[in-house]
């Protein structure tokens, strides 16, 4: 936002760069409580309307709580991916990760959801932490097809005719299915009374990142 104040002392071309450089993306924060400790995990998501697909959460490598979580026999493992990590380009690495021995709480289904460490997150971008919704995103689809991980559809073509096995994860927007009391509605409308839900029960909030 503050790009604008230096619309009349540079470049258009310069502020172009920069402008795509930072980036920024709009969505919502939202906490999962920790099974038997007092933290939450907070993920960002531009998509909450899929939040109900989620089936895991994953953790940076870096991230504050991914040493406490894991099994002790994990600790080296942990090390050699956030030293792989620095030394190459993220978007080289292919995705590679493991389970902890955590579950944390989906606070809009309830469900319990397994939470892992991969290398493909990072401290970087959000808040480090994403809750995984394969059905719905082709780098979660990936990564959970490797480990066995459930796929889970919650958004539908408007036209209908989703497959009951999903070959690919389809990312356009649609309806809502399987999501509860938002299952019906068009994504769009999910998205923002899923938003105004979790904030008005103190565990999400709107979020630019």
């Amino acid at each position: 936002n503050d790009m604008a104040q230096l619309e009349e002392g540079w470049p258009e071309r310069v502020l172009t760069m920069q402008r795509n450089w930072i980036g920024r993306s709009e969505g919502a924060e939202v906490d999962f409580a920790i099974e038997g400790r007092t933290e939450k995990i907070r993920v960002f998501t531009t998509r909450v309307d899929t939040i109900f697909g989620a089936t895991c959460l994953i953790l940076a490598p870096e991230h504050p709580l991914a040493k406490e979580l894991i099994r002790p026999e994990d600790q080296s493992r942990l090390k050699a991916m956030i030293d792989d990590q620095g030394r190459k380009d993220p978007g080289t690495l292919e995705k590679d990760g493991f389970a902890t021995a955590a579950y944390a709480t989906n606070p809009f289904s309830g469900e319990r959801t397994p939470i892992w460490i991969g290398n493909f997150v990072l401290m970087g971008y959000g808040t480090g932490a994403i809750m995984a919704v394969p059905a719905h995103d082709e780098r979660d689809f990936e990564f959970c097809t490797k480990y066995g991980i459930a796929i889970r559809a919650v958004v539908a073509p408007a036209s209908g005719g989703l497959p009951e096995t999903l070959s690919e994860a389809f990312t356009e927007y649609g309806v809502s299915i399987n999501s509860g009391e938002f299952s019906g509605l068009p994504t769009a409308e999910a998205r923002r009374k899923m938003a105004t839900f979790a904030e008005a029960r103190g565990f999400g909030k709107a979020a630019i990142t």
